[in-house]
This record gives C-alpha cells, structure tokens and sequence, in this order.
C-alpha cells in the first residue's frame, strides 16, 4: 500500500443537530470510510435502506450508490455523530485490493482509532492543508487499525464478544494507571461478575492477569532500553511501588528486575521471552 498516493478529499467528525441527507445517485467517484459513533442513520446496503449503528463501520468505493440518512424532517433529532473520510488514488485502490471488504461491519469500540482519525482531521484544517508526509502516516495508520479491528471483529450476533473486546481495549489503554475490576467492567456497562466470566471465556486469563502480562512487558521494555530506576519503572507501569514490581517480576521470569538489568548490561544479548 502506497500511502503517499492517497488523496484525502475530505476528513471529519460530524455531529448532525438537524436531518441530513447525502446521496450519490450516479455512483460514487470517491472512497468513503465512515464509523458510526453516536445514534442511529440509514444507509444504502445491498440496495436497501438499513439501520446503522454504533461501531457499524461502512466502506463504499467509486461506482457504489451511495445514500446516507439521518434524522426524519419534522421530527425531534436524538444525538447523532460519524467519522468519516473521502479518498482517492493508488494507495487506497491496493488497500481496498488486498482483501474482500465487507459495505457494513460492526467494529469493537477502540479509542486508538478514534485519536488518529481524530489527529487526521486536525492536521487536514491547517490552512496550509496539513504535512502531507503526516497525513500519508495518520492515513497508513487509521487503515491498519481498522484492518485489525475488521479482522478481530466477531459475528454481528455476538454481544459478548464484543463486550470482552471493549473490555480488552479499554485495559490497553488505561494498564499503566491504577485500573481496577470495577473500571473494566463499568467501561463495558457490566456487572463485576458477568465481565470476569466473558474476558475469561474469550481470552482464557482473567482481566487482571492480562492487566498484569502488559504491565511487566513495558516494564521489560523500559529495563531493556531506559535508565529510568525500578522505582520509576514500578511508577510508570502501573506496578505500583518497587517491592511490588519486585516480587511479580521474579515471580513470573525467575529473576529480579535487579538481576535482569545488570545481566543485560553484561550481555546485551541475553533476553526474557515476554509474558
């Protein structure tokens, strides 16, 4: 994918306050890539109007009608908001090529991917248009999340699998701050009990352990490539205090923090698988 030949026509969040109508009768002449964040709209899917829904993402190509709903005329408008970018050019033609591309896929909420589509529009308002160098990278990274997400993606029935991505995403995050159960499980809108048995189910460790396994593999990043102390390590990771960072570490390597950066320093090529 040849992301610098990408042309981004148009880039934004809307947040429709009256009806709204978008129709390209004759076929598309652009690429439109558009996330349902907040509400409910109608698209044209497969030659009906369907509901779309928060997480329904929806890919169209130059030569699709294209018919976009929000809101009935006369009718009080409930909150409705969409990201969406137009585009052309080499780079997305070998995106769209690599791979089937579904018109409607419900996606797992992600903020990363909310924060570059978000970065993407602030960079295309400057009045100079943006670096095109970092719009070619925001765009080459909005595509590979959404790739990702399409991919981990579980069938549109399945609510529980999507509450236990929610639930993982929201851990990857926030596993650096002081994150507890209660947090996981309210961010997903469940109940303690329900989250610990979907996480588990669908990824086989507890929520707190995988909280844990990403908290020790920074900590193994920083020990590798910082001189930050273990006491700021232990901060930084979210492990808490030293003695703490301390007894997991040497729990789960077999060795202390201590041990690990002093034999690395004497053997740079001596390395802990991570977790």
């Amino acid at each position: 994918m040849t992301v610098s030949d990408i042309n981004v026509q148009l880039c934004e969040y809307s947040r429709h306050q009256e009806p709204f109508k978008h129709e390209y009768g004759n076929g598309l002449d652009t690429y439109i890539i558009r996330l349902q964040i907040e509400g409910v709209s109608q698209a044209l899917i497969d030659g009906e109007l369907t509901e779309v829904l928060p997480g329904d993402l929806l890919l169209f190509k130059p030569g699709d009608i294209y018919e976009l709903r929000i809101g009935t005329p006369g009718q009080p408008m409930k909150p409705n908001g969409d990201y969406f970018v137009f585009c052309t050019g080499k780079g997305i033609d070998d995106w769209w090529g690599e791979k089937r591309r579904p018109t409607r896929k419900r996606i797992a909420e992600d903020e990363r991917i909310k924060g570059i589509w978000h970065q993407l529009i602030l960079e295309r308002r400057r009045l100079d248009g943006g670096h095109s160098e970092l719009i070619a990278l925001l765009v080459r990274s909005l595509l590979l999340l959404l790739d990702r997400a399409l991919e981990e993606a579980p069938p549109a029935q399945s609510v529980s699998a999507f509450h236990a991505l929610k639930m993982r995403n929201y851990i990857e995050e926030n596993a650096a701050k002081v994150l507890r159960l209660q947090d996981v499980a309210g961010h997903a809108g469940l109940s303690v009990s329900r989250a610990v048995h979907l996480f588990k189910e669908h990824f086989g460790i507890s929520a707190m352990q995988y909280v844990q396994q990403l908290r020790l593999s920074h900590a193994l990043e920083l020990l590798d490539h910082s001189l930050m102390s273990l006491e700021q390590i232990a901060t930084e990771t979210g492990l808490s205090s030293y003695t703490y960072f301390h007894r997991v570490f040497r729990e789960t390597y077999g060795i202390s923090p201590g041990q690990y950066r002093k034999k690395r320093a004497s053997n740079p090529d001596s390395t802990i698988s991570r977790v």
